[in-house]
């Protein structure tokens, strides 16, 4: 389509998939890449094993980082353990639900759909004090005419009305307005994988021999042909139960349809790759044995995909959070932020050379080396320390009789 063409219809309210439109907003692609691509849905696509995989991976891996929430004044911050909003992020979202429980639910939309909304329960104070998650397939985000956006959340029979401030909305990419829905866009790709599941399902249901030939030196008449496909059909069908005995001169030679003559197992490998890259999830991670080349090895891997996929996802969830969630009030004096240190942990050895090399010059004091090892604080171990003899950093430039004098003859030396 050119771009003339593009923009005459955008007039007429159609510009594709980046298209800005009033009115209902629709996620979903205007037409099928590949015709006769079926939509099988999320409780379709979750009983592919490739799927089911990269979704579990990324609901879980981002749902247990923990959600923290800051006060800022004069460019240092503390944990506000103390407010509501540290309530719900971090202890407990809802009166039915774990944090864990309420980012996985709003993760498999999110994944899935592109988009994930949770109603927000506010007290008189405009506060809020509870988030509810709710299906994206029962939701209708909706442009108004004045530009402000309300929300049709279909349930029970019932429809609620919810305006913006009322719901936390979180958008995988799209046009701004909302998340494309990933599951319609690979809707080709979860087609294949499903047409491949179910063809080798078939032929190892007949215990891998799809056919043979019974061979018999003279010609037969139609009755004996069926009454002797009768009598011998088994032998396609992979009934090893009983020996069967072959008259006269009969012969059988099977023919050996195996998964990888018919590059079933080749097509399963590359289904696998292909709804990886859909996901950006390696497919090292989900289980597959063809470890790509990007990286020096697993580990580097992983580190990568930390950072390209998983980081991404939590800077939308606090941005999203902070945006829809926290009043004008909160947000002059608040701050969340997911953990991602949890993710990028060393091993034991080169944590203790981090600390250590972090308090020997005055980075880190004992004390939060201790709390990031989950250690209780010593006494004494909140004062910066700098190399050589390790003392406080208000002692440097003191002599050792006391009063300061030449560097030269300092603590520091």
């Amino acid at each position: 389509m050119n771009r003339f063409l593009t923009s005459f219809l955008g007039w007429f309210g159609w510009g594709g998939a980046l298209g800005q439109n009033s009115g209902q907003q629709f996620g979903a692609p205007s037409s099928a890449l590949i015709e006769g691509s079926s939509n099988i849905g999320p409780d379709g696509a979750l009983q592919l094993s490739t799927v089911w995989s990269c979704v579990w991976l990324l609901a879980n891996t981002i749902a247990t980082l923990p959600f923290f929430v800051y006060t800022q004044k004069d460019g240092m911050r503390e944990l506000a353990r103390d407010t509501m909003l540290w309530v719900i992020l971090h202890d407990s979202p809802n009166s039915r639900m774990t944090p864990v429980e309420f980012w996985v639910a709003m993760l498999l939309n999110l994944i899935l759909r592109g988009n994930a909304y949770a109603r927000i329960e506010r007290d008189e104070n405009g506060e809020a004090e509870a988030l509810w998650p709710m299906a994206a397939d029962q939701v209708e985000m909706h442009i108004l005419d004045d530009g402000s956006v309300a929300y049709k959340y279909y349930i029970g029979g019932n429809v609620a009305v919810l305006g913006e401030d009322s719901v936390l909305h979180i958008k995988e990419i799209g046009n701004g307005n909302i998340g494309f829905a990933r599951l319609d866009y690979m809707r080709a790709t979860t087609t294949e994988a499903a047409n491949a599941q179910k063809e080798a399902s078939k032929l190892f249901a007949n215990g891998g021999k799809p056919t043979g030939i019974l061979m018999i030196d003279r010609v037969l008449k139609d009755d004996q042909r069926k009454a002797i496909k009768a009598n011998f059909a088994d032998l396609a069908e992979g009934d090893t139960s009983r020996i069967k005995l072959l008259e006269a001169d009969m012969k059988y030679q099977q023919i050996n349809l195996t998964p990888q003559d018919q590059q079933l197992l080749d097509t399963r490998k590359f289904t696998v790759e292909e709804i990886c890259r859909w996901f950006s999830v390696p497919p090292v991670m989900v289980g597959h044995s063809n470890v790509t080349a990007w990286g020096s090895g697993v580990e580097q891997i992983i580190e990568g995909f930390f950072k390209s996929t998983i980081r991404p996802a939590l800077v939308r969830i606090e941005q999203a959070v902070t945006k829809r969630v926290l009043t004008s009030a909160q947000r002059a004096k608040l701050t969340v932020e997911i953990s991602f240190d949890a993710l990028l942990r060393a091993n034991l050895k080169d944590r203790m050379e981090i600390y250590a090399k972090g308090v020997q010059n005055g980075l880190k004091t004992r004390n939060e080396c201790r709390q990031l090892e989950n250690d209780p604080p010593i006494k004494g171990g909140d004062e910066l320390t700098a190399q050589t003899n390790l003392a406080p950093l208000r002692m440097l430039g003191q002599t050792q009789g006391g009063g300061n004098a030449d560097p030269s003859n300092t603590l520091a030396q």
